[in-house]
This record gives structure tokens, C-alpha cells and sequence, in this order.
């Protein structure tokens, strides 16, 4: 073991007075969430931008866990070290330390009591410019045994924090669109549609039977005596009926009710449907913890086992969907078992085709490589360690999958073992249909909701200015 491995006391005989000991924390979001965590703490001046005004985490420092902890963290590790007790402290809080500033804590020997070991020590927590936040004092009973061990790792603490969807349903409030619902007869349909409403990002039509769709705002406690409702015989009536508003000009999205996807989709692709030259496809947009940038997956939902042809309008589908969340030069890598071409593997020479698609201007407007293993395409050290260079290897924006079975899977492993939340949106139509599910969380039923937005926006080029920049930010995690 190095000493970097090793933690090591320093016993009461060997201090004297003047010695001193410092770390330096830099203070982050994380930090200032996982004491909200452990402590309970939901102070709206610590976690809410809105209340606080643009000074947003200000005084998290104030708290124990920066105020006594970090310089607990001193004296139980450098002076005096492991065996020290904590007999008291007095701290006064000079002034507020924000996110990003880098604080220095030392604590100084000011007096030695020998007859029971004590130590009084000045504590001091200044910034980046050398200003105090934290000044005060400690007392402690310091160790008479020398202790030399093995530094103890800790767990790798990981939050769930899907900020870029808050970016993202944030950045398309304001202008609420009429929105075709169609069979809202369960409680979880119908309360998406109107939380989304509520959020300021539709303005929902309902289409179903009239006895249940109030049965159902009902059993959800939602008021729908505001919102207009369309009756129908039943479910293929409210996909018809749904369907027609929006080819009539009349709702500028259709979202799909507790009704089965292939029933609206049914109504869809019909002869009087919304059916454009472009092969319909569906897309997640999928806020996975730890990875940067949100991962666009397609076809997860509507096409089974795609050909050549419909994984090339699959594949500019999805183009077109990173482009209006801010992406104007995705990279798309298309995956497969393998990174090699392989002639017993149908879905690396359809990787390899769609690529020479891509370099002949069949597919424009992104950076497309495959095949890819999955790992290959997010984990720039796994592309690295198998020797590939490419600009998509490593930092794929869009994932496409060989079929639906494989989509499905990946979407809902990231979901269920990985944390993430994916917003699903069919395109290709002549308008975004937005798809929810019963176990969305609302955070994600209002993301769904949010891209169709920002989709419909963009075709219409209703959107007060340009769409790029703000979502750029919801993509990177950058202040929007």
C-alpha cells in the first residue's frame, strides 16, 4: 500500500501548539443534494432556483454538513486524527458560499490541556479568495495511541438526478398546443394528460366514452370541466375520431389514452391517416444517471424487424428529433453484437450499407458509424481499449437498435436497473404522438409530452426564436 492508502494519527504528545492541518472541498450540486438527503433538509433557499432568486444554494454551507462536517472531516482524519473525540464546537458564519467555490478548512492547536488530553483548536473556512465563511472553535480529546491503518474506501454514492427532462419540459412551457387524447379512460391516462396541461405544455382534447372518461378524472381527482371532451363508441372510435382532429388541422398532437398502440397506430397509418412518405417510427428520448448527455434510442415501439429502407427513415427520424433538441451534428451509431462487419450477421451488413448511405448524402445531417457494440458506442474507454477510431465510438448521441425486441430491452434496462427515465415520441407522422405508459413517473410523462412540443414548434416554425439554444442546455446540462 502507498501512504495514500494509509491513515495515520498524530497522539497528543506529538502536537503542539501551532500545528495546523488543512483540506480543500470544492462545493457541488451533488453535495448540496445529498445533505437534502440524509438531513431532510428541502429549505427552498437551498434547492429552488425561483425562491432564492439567482442565489440558488447560497447558504448550504451554514449546515452541519459543510460547517461542522467538513471540519470534523480534519480533525478525525489529519490533526489529530483517527481516535480524536469530539467534545464540542462553536462556529459563526461569516458569510454564504455558492456552488463551485473551493473552501479551504483548517484547523490551528491553540491550547493543550494535559490532564485529560484535551485540544483547542481555531477553525477557519475561507474561499477561493481567501475571505472566512466559517470561523470558530473546537474542542477535542485527542488520541494517546498511535494508529496506522488502512484508509477506508467509500461506497460510490450515485444520485438519480434527471435535470435535463426539468430543462426540457421547461424550455417548451408558454405556449400550450392543442393536443388529441385519445381514450383518456384510465386514471393514469387521463391524469397525464391533464398534469400536462397543468404544467403549461398542452391543452388537451379528450376523446373517449363520456361516462368513462369522467369516471376516470374521477378515480385520478382531476377537474376536466374546463377541458373539451369528444364522445366515442369505444376505443377504435376515440383513435378515429382523435386521428381526424389532428389531420383537420384542429390539434397539433395526438397522444395515445389506455387504448393499445396498435389501435391508434391502426388509425395512424390508415389511408385517411397521418402518413407522410417518411417510414413512422418511435424514438425514446432516455435520461440515463452518470452518462452526460441524454441518449435518443429508436425503434423501441413500432417496428418490429425493420429493412434496410425503413432503418435508413428510422434513422432520419431520429436526425431530425436531435436536431430540435439541439443537436445539429448528431452522432449516430447503429448497433449490432459486434463493431466488424460480419456476413453472418444480417444487422452488420445492414450497419456497414446504411453508413455508405450516409457517406453517398442518402442520410444527412449527422455523423453515422456501425457497427457498434453498445459498449463501443457510450464508453469512450471500451472504443479505445478494442482500437477504434471513429467520431461516433464513445459519445453516440442516437442509438439504433437491430429490431424491436432489442430497443425494448435496452429502454426498459436502463429504466429498471439502470435508473433512467425515457420520454417516448412516434415520428414520421404528420404530427408527434406522444406515447405514455402506466408506470411513467410524471416527470416523465410531462418530458414525453415536452419533446412532442418542441417537434410540433419546430415543424411549424411556431416557436418564439430559436429552438437550439436552450435545449443545447438541456442536452449538456448547461444553464438553459
Amino acid at each position: 500500500m502507498t501512504d495514500k492508502d494509509m491513515i495515520e494519527n498524530r497522539t497528543f504528545d506529538e502536537i503542539a501548539v501551532g500545528d495546523s492541518a488543512s483540506l480543500v472541498r470544492t462545493l457541488s450540486r451533488e453535495d448540496i443534494q445529498l445533505f437534502a438527503l440524509v438531513s431532510g433538509d428541502v429549505n427552498p433557499a437551498h434547492l429552488d432556483a425561483e425562491f432564492a432568486r439567482g442565489d440558488v444554494f447560497r447558504r448550504v454551507i451554514a449546515h452541519g454538513m459543510w460547517g461542522g462536517g467538513l471540519i470534523s472531516a480534519v480533525l478525525g482524519t489529519l490533526l489529530p486524527g483517527p481516535g480524536t473525540i469530539y467534545l464540542s464546537q462553536s462556529l459563526r458564519f461569516v458569510r454564504p458560499a455558492g456552488v463551485g467555490d473551493v473552501i479551504t478548512v483548517t484547523v490551528t492547536v491553540t491550547e493543550k490541556r494535559p490532564e485529560k488530553h484535551i485540544l483547542v483548536l481555531d477553525c477557519l473556512c475561507a474561499n477561493q479568495d481567501a475571505q472566512p465563511v466559517i470561523t470558530g472553535q473546537a474542542e477535542v480529546r485527542a488520541p494517546t495511541e498511535k494508529v496506522l491503518r488502512p484508509r477506508i474506501a467509500l461506497p460510490d454514492v450515485r444520485l438519480v438526478d434527471h435535470d435535463n427532462y426539468n430543462r426540457l419540459i421547461a424550455a417548451a412551457r408558454g405556449a400550450p398546443l392543442l393536443t388529441a387524447v385519445a381514450h383518456p379512460c384510465s386514471a393514469a391516462a387521463l391524469a397525464a394528460a391533464v398534469e400536462a396541461a397543468e404544467a403549461g405544455l398542452i391543452e388537451p382534447i379528450l376523446l373517449g366514452p363520456e361516462d368513462r372518461v369522467r369516471a376516470a378524472a374521477q378515480a385520478a381527482g382531476k377537474d376536466i370541466a374546463a377541458l373539451r371532451l369528444i364522445p366515442s363508441l369505444h376505443s377504435h372510435d376515440s383513435a378515429a375520431k382523435a386521428v381526424d382532429l389532428v389531420r383537420g388541422g384542429q390539434a397539433a398532437l395526438l397522444m395515445k389514452g389506455s387504448l393499445h398502440t396498435d389501435e391508434l397506430m391502426g388509425a395512424v397509418v390508415a389511408r385517411d391517416g397521418l402518413r407522410t412518405e417518411r417510414r413512422i417510427s418511435h424514438a425514446y428520448v432516455m435520461d440515463v444517471p452518470g452518462h452526460p448527455e441524454p441518449l435518443i434510442i429508436t425503434d423501441a415501439a413500432i417496428n418490429i424487424a425493420p429493412t434496410l429502407a425503413e432503418k435508413a427513415d428510422i434513422i432520419r427520424n431520429a436526425i431530425d428529433l436531435a436536431h430540435v433538441l439541439g443537436r445539429p451534428e448528431p452522432r449516430v451509431a447503429i448497433l449490432s453484437a459486434v463493431e466488424t462487419v460480419n456476413p453472418a450477421m444480417p444487422t452488420t451488413l445492414d450497419a456497414a450499407a446504411l453508413c455508405k448511405m450516409a457517406d453517398r448524402g442518402q442520410i444527412t445531417g449527422a455523423l453515422v458509424d456501425g457497427p457498434l457494440a453498445f459498449d463501443n458506442a457510450v464508453s469512450p474507454a471500451a472504443a479505445a481499449e478494442k482500437g477504434i477510431v471513429s467520431p461516433v465510438a464513445g459519445r453516440a448521441d442516437i442509438l439504433v437498435v437491430p429490431d424491436l425486441e432489442a430497443g425494448n430491452m435496452l429502454a426498459k434496462q436502463l429504466t429498471f436497473l439502470g435508473g433512467a427515465d425515457a420520454a417516448g415520441v412516434v415520428l414520421g407522422a404528420r404530427a408527434p404522438i406522444i406515447l405514455t405508459s402506466r408506470a411513467d413517473s410524471l416527470r416523465t410523462r410531462l418530458a414525453s409530452c415536452a419533446v412532442a412540443v418542441l417537434m410540433a414548434r419546430a415543424a411549424t416554425k411556431a416557436a418564439p426564436g430559436p429552438l437550439i439554444a436552450p435545449l443545447a442546455g438541456a442536452l449538456t446540462g448547461a444553464p438553459a
